[in-house]
């Protein structure tokens, strides 16, 4: 609730502006109401209709039938900020009461009041000594029509209370209706916001081409679309070019690589020519690893079926005698003869000989290194080297990133891995060994 009231939200924007419009209109409505009233000439003052009921409590019979006065406590309170109260009562049978100082105009009207039953007597100059009000009230002697004079207040106050007792339901409704209802509106009008907020979670750098849809969108956020798509258009065109270059790069340098290669080979042996044909290896190196990403970029092969237990055999056996000449020991093991799964069988077996190669590349020149295919299409590549520290392990699979300088390699292997199970929709991660040392591990 917190954070829905901290951030900027059009819903919530909305609802308030239109709550302060509708409860502002409405009361604009009761002070013009109130003004009309006054300039209409309907001020002045009325009688309290209690008066009536007072007075209705107060009249008793005597035994012979005839009507007389009780002072009760209603009218001694009443008679406390009404000293000159007064009232006239008329039953059914055409018997009458007065009490108080009854208004001369008013003395001959007691003998018409079985014809009136209610009304409202205003007096509008001061001191509003005619007010009076007319009512049917019941009390201990019978029902009365009383025509009474008392208390008073203000027309105007009345219309004002009476106007807020109104009022506020109607506020209440229109609150409730509001919080209701605009929340539905604005999600329906926005609903198709919410579709290109799902479309722009789904782009990312191996779905290049995608676009935000216009259709639909109101034409308020279709600018922000268009610029959205705009900017989408010249990444891909960048993305496109930058890949371009790096494709040709690493296609020309193959050529003159293999040509210096061959005329190191026929130069005489020494230290001189086997640290050039090092270099040129290195060199050799990078410009495949720079070709193995951009035909993983480009390439859309169909996935076949695959066992990972001979593939990953085949690896190890591939890279004993490297593993060996470097003063490693190197095993394969399998915890099931067959392990199948849908997939590249060239990229996957790239990724498991960086894998390797890194082992060997990092292990420590000692110890052994472990290639095993676990159940659930697990893989893993184990040593006992230094192992990788703890802070490092996200940053080794990017690109060109290195734990520490090394005359060998380019920081591309463990990127290449990363993308290649990726395509596969798995996931590639290093822990530490059993034996100490670092151990990578691919699940897909």
């Amino acid at each position: 609730m917190l954070m829905w009231l901290r951030r900027s939200s059009l819903r919530r924007t909305l609802i308030i502006q239109l709550l302060a419009c509708q409860i502002g209109v409405l009361l604009l409505a009761a002070v013009l109401l109130l003004a009309f009233i006054v300039n209409a000439g309907l001020g002045g003052v009325v009688v309290d209709p209690q008066v009536a009921e007072i007075a209705a409590r107060a009249i008793a019979r005597n035994p012979d039938g005839s009507l007389k006065f009780d002072e009760t406590e209603e009218v001694a309170e009443l008679r406390q900020s009404v000293p000159d109260l007064w009232f006239v009562a008329r039953d059914e049978h055409g018997n009458m009461i007065s009490h108080g100082p009854v208004p001369e105009i008013y003395r001959a009207f007691g003998a018409n009041l079985d014809k009136v039953a209610f009304a409202d007597i205003r007096d509008a100059v001061p001191p509003y000594s005619l007010a009076a009000v007319v009512r049917r009230a019941s009390g201990p002697a019978g029902e009365f029509n009383i025509l009474a004079g008392g208390r008073m207040f203000s027309i105007a106050y009345v219309v004002l209370v009476l106007s807020n007792l109104l009022m506020i339901p109607f506020v209440i409704v229109l609150v409730l209706i509001t919080v209701v209802s605009i929340p539905w509106i604005v999600g329906r009008s926005l609903a198709s916001l919410s579709m290109v907020a799902q479309r722009a979670r789904a782009i990312d750098i191996d779905r290049r081409g995608d676009r935000l849809p216009e259709a639909g969108v109101p034409a308020e956020v279709q600018p922000l679309v268009q610029a959205v798509n705009g900017a989408l258009h010249r990444l891909d065109e960048g993305y496109e070019r930058q890949q371009r270059f790096m494709l040709d790069a690493a296609h020309e340098l193959r050529t003159p690589i293999a040509i210096l290669q061959t005329r190191l080979e026929t130069m005489a042996d020494g230290a001189l020519r086997n640290r050039l044909l090092a270099d040129a290896g290195r060199i050799a190196g990078l410009a495949e690893q720079m070709l193995d990403l951009q035909r993983l970029d480009h390439a859309r092969t169909a996935f076949a079926s695959i066992d990972l237990v001979p593939l990953c055999r085949q690896v190890a056996a591939d890279l004993a005698p490297l593993a060996i000449a470097d003063g490693y020991e190197l095993s394969f093991e399998a915890e099931q003869r067959s392990v199948i799964v849908a997939g590249d069988p060239g990229a996957l077996e790239r990724a498991v000989v960086n894998l390797v190669q890194n082992a060997i590349e990092h292990g420590g020149q000692r110890g052994a290194i472990l290639v095993r295919v676990a159940v659930d299409r697990v893989i893993e590549v184990t040593d006992e080297g230094p192992g990788i520290p703890q802070e490092e392990r996200e940053r080794i699979f990017e690109p060109f990133h290195r734990l520490q300088p090394r005359d060998r390699g380019a920081g591309l292997g463990l990127n290449l891995v990363r993308e290649i199970v990726a395509r596969h929709g798995g996931h590639v991660s290093v822990a530490d060994a059993p034996r100490g040392g670092a151990c990578f591990r691919i699940v897909l």
